[in-house]
């Protein structure tokens, strides 16, 4: 199994949303970043994830996914009415991949950033060397000492 931090915009598509789908399921769209996309790529079924809000304050963790889906082509870089059109994607070839999540524990109260940079062992994660990233692998040693922060 791998680890892995999934960076979501509560404006666009938070935690609370995903609740609210049918099954707490959703699609992970719109990596358009080549890098994350081959992170995406790399998601098996049963891997887990941090649910992580990144534009708002404080940033934080509000829960654990499961990839329930793995990699497959992102529909909306073919739809011209959406806002993750991409019109260099070619339907046979397609360049930019989803994945689909499932909720499997909500993390009470959240981790914020804050806390997590408090932690000497974590100042290492990818989180705080490559902000900018969507979809970020998590080292299992960091994904123990984050999930220990709640005695999960």
């Amino acid at each position: 199994m791998n680890y892995w931090l999934l960076k979501s915009d509560p404006d666009e598509f938070g935690w609370e949303d995903l609740k609210k789908q049918s099954q707490q399921r959703s699609i992970w769209d719109g990596v358009r970043n080549y890098q994350a996309r081959n992170f995406l790529m790399e998601m098996q079924r049963g891997d887990l994830a941090l649910f992580y809000h990144s534009s708002t304050q404080p940033q934080h963790i509000s829960g654990i996914v499961s990839i329930v889906k793995e990699a497959y082509p992102d529909f909306t870089q073919f739809d011209k009415n959406h806002v993750h059109f991409d019109p260099k994607a070619i339907e046979d070839d397609p360049t930019w991949f989803m994945v689909d999540i499932q909720i499997e524990r909500e993390i009470l109260p959240p981790i914020t950033r804050d806390e997590l940079k408090k932690v000497a062992s974590l100042r290492e994660m990818l989180l705080f060397r490559n902000s900018r990233l969507s979809v970020l692998p998590v080292a299992k040693d960091h994904w123990k000492k984050i999930l220990g922060l709640r005695n999960l």
